[in-house]
């Protein structure tokens, strides 16, 4: 299995585009993003994490749902344009850090895990997933969505879920999966 992908990888595609995977303008994501926030079940969380915001778009759609929203970022260049896109929404908290390794303080309602799993090796997924379950409030969700179609990451789409959901059973329990064509939707709900 390959390692876990770096932050060069990410500060690359961020420096050949400002919107590698065309966050803003592909119907693909307009539309996945949608079925994200529609899968959540609460119509609004106390705190919540995004892991791997990139620009911003979906962490703009999510503010609105969140009395506080940290949206993380290894990409500085991403991270620049997430605060661009989230400007005057006061709830949201931007840090540049890259999981399993680095990990926000405090606990949350939500944590909110959109096309990043399969970036990571499968022993990075297990600390991923040890970090998740430490860092959540009774009844917290857990969102996972991922391309499931062809990929040159360590994981594909699939893989990556399945290694998360596994990995933390004895904590989470699934609550709604969805799949399309293209990616699938699943949400966990803490015990």
């Amino acid at each position: 299995m390959s390692p876990s992908l770096p932050t060069a990888y990410f500060d690359t595609l961020y420096a050949r585009s400002p919107d590698p995977w065309s966050f803003e303008s592909s119907p693909y994501e307009q539309a996945k993003y949608a079925a994200t926030l529609a899968a959540l079940p609460r119509p609004r969380y106390g705190r919540a994490l995004e892991i791997g915001c990139s620009i911003g778009v979906l962490t703009e759609r999510l503010a609105p749902r969140c009395d506080a929203l940290i949206a993380m970022e290894p990409a500085a260049a991403a991270l620049e344009r997430a605060r661009e896109h989230c400007r005057g929404l006061a709830q949201v908290e931007f840090l540049q850090a890259s999981v399993p390794d680095d990990w926000p303080e405090g606990t949350f309602d939500l944590i909110l895990l959109s096309e990043v799993v399969y970036y990571l090796a499968p022993a990075d997924v297990s600390r991923l997933a040890a970090r998740v379950t430490a860092a959540l409030r009774p009844g917290a969700h857990v969102e996972l969505v991922h391309w499931v179609r062809e990929t040159d990451y360590p994981l594909s789409g699939n893989e990556a879920a399945e290694f998360f959901i596994a990995a933390t059973a004895d904590t989470l329990r699934l609550v709604t999966q969805q799949r399309t064509e293209d990616y699938r939707l699943d949400l966990l709900v803490a015990a």
